[in-house]
């Protein structure tokens, strides 16, 4: 895995806190700063009717934890409308767990870094742009072969986390997305004139990362973190409907059926410890074949709800049609 060193200096701090956006008395919102597939975004109002109580406000959950942690729209709604103290992220995508620590300590290089990239990309025309694109998809994945057993400078830091989020922001589908090899491998999105760099939300996000504890670990991790009174939100990688949906990883690792049995072990351990609250997302098998039963059995002792979600990942938009997603509870 890579080494990583990154500056935390003190003068990026305050300016962020001088260059925060206010609309009316209120502070800019942060919001994610990748496009993911199979983000909650599209789900956060019916969410908000499962959250546990304690989350309400009043203070009685004071740490939140995401094990999963990908996009975050769950993470940044929860940091701007609870009262946490403090939160802890992890991420096992080494690339996406370097963007979130480079925003969250060295955030006006990475911005630096980006706007490059986004003023050559929008001074060309199409042609020029799917190339320059093409470009730095192999220069990103070239590095990353190169750069395994290297300590990376901070400037290295932020150049390869604005590479990421560029590579994010002009995709095709806004996919993040890997081979067997690790190698990013999503097409030109051929999008007009695309907010590639969004410096008000970045440093918004910086502000409220500074909360924060983030890994790049194993999804067991949070059970050596756990404290009393927390919110624990996991997010994994969705089960396959069927042998062809499985495109969307951005890990070369599989999780498969018995990688969802571990977690389904952990949050069985969790459930036990005191005050801890756990909500879990992931496919409902049921939409492909009415008599798998499979997290019907593995979550029999935890409440179980089906919610509807809209599928925004299919290259047909025809074929975006809503599906059901459970959403497993303790509470």
């Amino acid at each position: 895995m890579m080494q990583k060193q990154i500056g935390n200096d003190l003068a990026i701090r305050l300016e962020i806190k001088h260059k925060m956006i206010y609309k009316g008395n209120r502070m800019c919102q942060a919001k994610p700063f990748l496009k993911w597939a199979g983000g909650k975004g599209q789900l956060l109002e019916q969410f908000k009717g499962y959250f546990p109580k304690e989350l309400n406000g009043k203070g009685i959950i004071k740490h939140y934890y995401e094990p999963f942690l990908g996009g975050g729209a769950v993470f940044f709604w929860v940091m701007q409308n609870c009262k946490i103290e403090k939160s802890y992220l992890n991420e096992l995508n080494p690339e996406i767990y370097l963007c979130y620590v480079a925003i969250q300590k060295d955030v006006g290089s990475v911005i630096k870094h980006l706007k490059n990239l986004e003023n050559k990309y929008h001074k060309m025309n199409d042609e020029e742009q799917s190339t320059f694109f093409y470009q730095v998809r192999n220069e990103y994945n070239t590095f990353r072969k190169t750069a395994k057993t290297k300590q990376l400078s901070s400037k290295e830091v932020s150049a390869r986390v604005a590479m990421t989020i560029f590579l994010n922001r002009t995709c095709f589908n806004g996919l993040y997305r890997v081979n067997a090899s690790g190698d990013f491998n999503v097409p030109f999105g051929r999008y007009k004139n695309p907010l590639i760099c969004n410096e008000e939300n970045l440093l918004a996000i910086s502000e409220l990362l500074q909360k924060s504890v983030i890994t790049n670990e194993d999804f067991a991790v949070v059970k050596k973190q756990i404290k009393p009174n927390s919110f624990v939100y996991f997010d994994p990688p969705y089960r396959p409907l069927n042998k062809t949906s499985n495109f969307t990883s951005y890990i070369a690792n599989v999780f498969d059926d018995e990688e969802q049995m571990r977690l389904a072990g952990l949050v069985k351990s969790l459930s036990s410890k005191n005050g801890v609250k756990i909500m879990l997302s992931n496919s409902d098998p049921k939409n492909q074949d009415p008599n798998d039963d499979f997290f019907d059995k593995l979550y029999e002792d935890f409440n179980l709800t089906r919610l509807k979600a809209k599928r925004l990942i299919n290259c047909n938009a025809a074929k975006r049609a809503q599906i059901s997603e459970i959403l497993v509870t303790n509470y």
